[in-house]
């Protein structure tokens, strides 16, 4: 099992547009690094939810339900594409100013590359993710 986090704009698509529509596909991916991370993907991987440019934080779980496929919405290239579908929110959102100053997360993607909308996790930062947004698996 993998560990992931991925970013959306809340006003473009938020955690609770996935939790309303029980399902969504992760496509227009236009990064190679995070092209690659899709590609990593298995069914049932868990997956973090960061609302990025608005709100800045952490705010919910979803897992992988289908893994990569060509991406629908590429007019040209090599793109891939998951479906996500919603866990759980979590029960306090865990934001960048939290994630920055804690020790224990300084190698993320969200410090070290935040451009990349798609990116791993080790066991420990998700589950220290999870402990900070006071939520369980």
């Amino acid at each position: 099992m993998n560990y992931w986090l991925v970013k959306s704009e809340p006003f473009v698509f938020s955690f609770d547009q996935l939790m309303s529509d029980g399902k969504t596909r992760w496509d227009g991916v236009r990064n190679y690094q995070a092209r690659n991370f899709l590609r990593a993907m298995d069914v049932g991987d868990p997956v973090l939810f960061y609302h990025s440019n608005e709100g800045l934080e952490v705010v919910g779980i979803a897992k992988v339900l289908q893994a990569n496929y060509p991406d629908p919405t590429a007019e040209k290239g090599d793109w891939s594409a998951v479906d996500l579908g919603p866990v759980k929110p979590f029960k306090r959102p865990v934001s960048l100013v939290e994630i920055k100053s804690n020790e224990g997360l300084q190698n993320i993607g969200l410090v070290r590359n935040g451009r990349l909308s798609v990116m791993p996790l080790t066991f420990d930062e998700f589950h220290l993710l999870l402990s900070l947004g006071e939520t369980e698996l």
